[in-house]
């Protein structure tokens, strides 16, 4: 289950105690505090604080930019702006704190993006829960044959149940050492600091992620990509439900602004204009090198 009943319990407590506060809040964000959402087998995310809303970065942007804003008359249209054009620091007065439950190996590929405040369930002082990650069927895949680090075709039939049948009989043979191990029954026991590397990488740890919204956004655009791994992709997508109910404005111009998006050069934004004009452009009059002009071409040719 992704939630023992101490957490249940405690998320119960804390949501039948609210407290005043003269702190601004943010309605969207309220409903999902401490609320456990599912993710994969046994994970999930659950917001534990936060800090600010959309008002909060347009007040900071009229801080620091003083009358150049007077010009946008509306919040959400200075957000835009801001986004459109790669402001970063008033996002940064936005921040989040989350409770992640997560494989060990998601983690490994999540704690890349170091600009977060992070505490991990430490396995040298607790006993690791016998949770492992199990994929579902469909979710196993063959390796690409056209991406080193990426998926191609599900397997079927019986292939894909040995492979789960091996997935699920290491994991416990695994855990069933690790608990023979720590064990100080009619011995001295391992210390458990040692004994958590037998563990397999897909045991479930946990841990508090805290990150202002410029830097989750940076996170967001990657792992919610249709590119990314699936096993860290539906973390990020439940965090952008998340977010996108705490700043609606910023993250509609997430959306239309970063997610999924491409930054073109200048020389690139010309050959598109040029184009509109109904020229013919080549890579010989484009002025690109060999691989800008395969990248530019890969941009002009992705259906999404």
């Amino acid at each position: 289950m992704p939630l023992t009943p101490d957490q249940q319990a405690d998320i119960d407590t804390l949501r039948s105690t609210p407290a005043q506060t003269l702190r601004a809040v943010s309605p969207g964000m309220e409903a999902h505090l401490y609320t456990a959402h599912p993710v994969l087998d046994h994970g999930f995310v659950r917001v534990i604080d936060y800090m600010g809303d959309d008002a909060a970065i347009c007040q900071a942007a009229r801080v620091s930019y003083g009358k150049g804003t007077k010009s946008v008359s509306n919040d959400e249209g200075l957000i835009r702006y801001l986004m459109r054009h790669w402001h970063s620091t008033p996002f940064e007065m936005c921040e989040i704190k989350l409770h992640v439950k997560l494989p060990v190996f998601v983690a490994r590929q999540w704690i890349r993006h170091r600009t977060a405040n992070v505490n991990e369930y430490s396995a040298r002082y607790s006993i690791l829960d016998r949770e492992f990650y199990i994929p579902a069927p469909d979710a196993l895949a063959a390796q690409s044959t056209t991406n080193n680090q990426g998926r191609g075709e599900a397997l079927s039939g019986d292939e894909a149940e040995r492979v789960l049948r091996i997935l699920r009989d290491d994991a416990m043979r695994c855990y069933d050492h690790y608990e023979a191990m720590i064990s100080d029954e009619g011995q001295q026991g391992l210390a458990r600091e040692l004994a958590r590397m037998n563990l397999p990488a897909n045991i479930y740890t946990q841990w508090y992620w805290k990150v202002d919204l410029h830097n989750l956004l940076h996170f967001l655009r990657l792992r919610a990509d249709a590119h990314a791994q699936y096993e860290i992709r539906v973390y990020a997508d439940a965090i952008c439900a998340i977010v996108a109910d705490w700043v609606p404005a910023a993250y509609r111009a997430f959306e239309d602004y970063r997610m999924g998006g491409a930054t073109l050069s200048s020389t690139a934004l010309e050959c598109v204009r040029r184009m509109l004009k109904g020229e013919e452009v080549t890579q010989e009059n484009s002025g690109m090198s060999k691989g800008e002009w395969r990248e530019f071409q890969g941009v002009l040719n992705d259906p999404a």
